[in-house]
């Protein structure tokens, strides 16, 4: 099975979640904390950033593989991942501010929800005309 576009943006979205680990881990050296955020609100904040990435991308993800495999267009899974991508980098710019910016957090999520309900509509009626 071969999806490319997946596999671009399920790339690019790994590179994201790296980034957003090594936030976590240089706030825990800095606060010297090894497990939790220890009281510190800046380590809070980030690792939910990091938290919220790794709840929402991998379904995103393999709703997308799915999609691809199930021959959604090339431009609709290229606006699927873009969309994403972008809504998972606003929402982890938007809470990653001290003094949060919600319409940034707020964007993020709408693009991520709209993209899981778009694919899974997809993905429901494909399987029930192909039930049929």
């Amino acid at each position: 099975m071969i999806a490319p576009v997946t596999s671009f943006y399920a790339g690019l979205l790994a590179l994201l979640f790296i980034y957003l680990s090594y936030r976590v881990i240089a706030r825990r050296y800095a606060a010297r904390v090894s497990i939790g955020a220890g009281g510190d609100p800046a380590l809070e904040r980030a690792a939910r950033v990091q938290a919220n990435c790794a709840e929402y991308a991998p379904m995103a993800l393999l709703l997308m593989l799915l999609a691809e495999t199930s021959h959604l267009p090339f431009w609709a899974m290229h606006l699927a991942g873009l969309t994403l991508l972008i809504g998972r980098s606003l929402h982890a710019y938007g809470v990653s501010q001290q003094k949060e910016n919600f319409r940034f957090r707020s964007a993020g999520m709408t693009m991520t929800f709209l993209v899981l309900a778009a694919l899974a509509l997809f993905l429901i009626v494909r399987a029930l005309v192909y039930a049929l």
